[in-house]
């Protein structure tokens, strides 16, 4: 698997808190919950490639049951 892309990301600190909120809630961290949100953003526009989100579930960076 190729190496991930970093990048710096301003961010506004009440958006961030509850960010870290909302990534603890699903044990999680702020960026492995980023990463989540944008992919399913971009799942569900159309956007992402059906084999990327095939392969995510597959690591298990899918969906998380309950």
């Amino acid at each position: 698997m190729p190496p991930k892309k970093s990048f710096p990301l301003r961010i506004d600190p009440k958006l961030h808190e509850a960010l870290e909120h909302w990534a603890a809630d699903e044990l999680r961290s702020v960026n492995a919950h980023i990463e989540f949100l944008l992919r399913e953003a971009t799942r569900r526009a159309g956007r992402l490639p059906a084999k990327v989100v095939e392969k995510k579930e597959e690591d298990g960076a899918g969906p998380k049951s309950r």
